[in-house]
């Protein structure tokens, strides 16, 4: 279903998409936070780290950070603190080598990895919270959209919320590269390279480093790291299998995806109008305004928030119309 109209509107000193990505990420009051750790061990022998902000709450956000991420950036933060002052805990997860040691395995975290979301959530589920919402920002949102579909009916989730989702990886691959985002391309890379060389020298053998500061792209990035190390034959197909656009089908719970229209990293085909329209439990909101993982309010908050722990509460009571 399209969600018609949107309420958001970005505050009038942060004009442009690229002001209301950052402005938020650098220039506001981060809240503050306790988290206390728990290490789970994966079915491969991974592990993932879980931050969790507990209140007494019988009720559950996890959220899901997006591309070299985790579970301390601000707008996570943001989000944690947004559902504890609603009176739910939070449990931000961390993906593989995202916290603060290089997971155990050759591969790292990547767009397809949703049986280690299903970890995560079975270990939130031992908790016996009586609702559990999932939150994901950019890379994470697109997880969780695939995962939802992959599982229907059987997911244990009340509802599900992701902001600038890229439904189509090629399509957003090819907006990144385009040269008004150099800046965030530039960013990305740079913490892509610093990961495989922690992770060459924890795993000598393993992985190879040798000239990974020459990779430009994540094109190049992909087919030399990602792909291969996770049995796809090619960063085609790797993008392909994975985008979360041809899971909406079969998502079984409330979804609600907001993808602001002047979002930097997004093209056309991660607005998937034509797809979603007809669908019974996948809400697109598109505001004008919002830029990548942004959506500015005034007070040093984020609308992001508000519009999440909205739509989390309303289906976590039964009354979302």
């Amino acid at each position: 279903m399209i969600v018609e109209s949107s309420q958001y509107r970005p505050p009038w000193y942060l004009p442009g998409p690229d002001l209301q990505s950052i402005a938020p990420q650098v220039a506001r009051r981060l809240p503050s936070v306790a988290y206390r750790r728990q290490r789970i061990t994966t079915a491969d022998g991974d592990f993932l780290d879980l931050d969790w902000s507990e209140i007494g709450g019988q009720r559950l956000a996890i959220i899901a950070h997006g591309m070299a991420g985790h579970s301390r950036r601000p707008y996570v933060l943001g989000m944690v603190a947004a559902f504890n002052r609603a009176g739910w805990d939070a449990m931000a997860w961390n993906m593989r080598g995202c916290s603060e040691e290089p997971n155990r395995m050759p591969g790292f975290y990547h767009a397809g990895l949703t049986d280690d979301l299903a970890a995560v959530v079975a270990a939130a589920r031992e908790r016996g919270a009586c609702a559990i919402a999932l939150v994901g920002f950019s890379l994470g949102g697109s997880l969780i959209l695939k995962y939802l579909g992959e599982r229907g009916d059987r997911a244990p989730i009340c509802a599900a919320i992701g902001f600038s989702v890229p439904f189509d990886l090629a399509d957003s691959a090819a907006q990144l590269h385009r040269r008004r985002n150099a800046f965030y391309l530039r960013r990305f890379l740079r913490r892509f390279r610093a990961s495989v060389r922690a992770k060459a020298a924890a795993m000598p053998g393993a992985i190879d480093a040798t000239g990974v500061e020459r990779i430009r792209d994540l094109h190049a990035f992909d087919a030399r790291y990602t792909a291969p190390l996770h049995g796809f034959d090619s960063v085609e197909e790797y993008w392909r299998i994975n985008s979360c656009v041809d899971y909406l089908p079969g998502i079984a719970v409330p979804a609600l995806v907001v993808n602001g229209r002047n979002d930097p990293f997004l093209g056309p085909r991660c607005y998937p109008i034509a797809q979603i329209r007809d669908l019974p439990a996948v809400y697109l909101e598109m505001p004008q305004g919002g830029g990548h993982v942004g959506f500015p309010a005034r007070g040093g908050r984020c609308w992001s928030e508000h519009r999440a722990v909205e739509f989390a509460v309303a289906n976590a009571q039964g009354d979302w119309r």
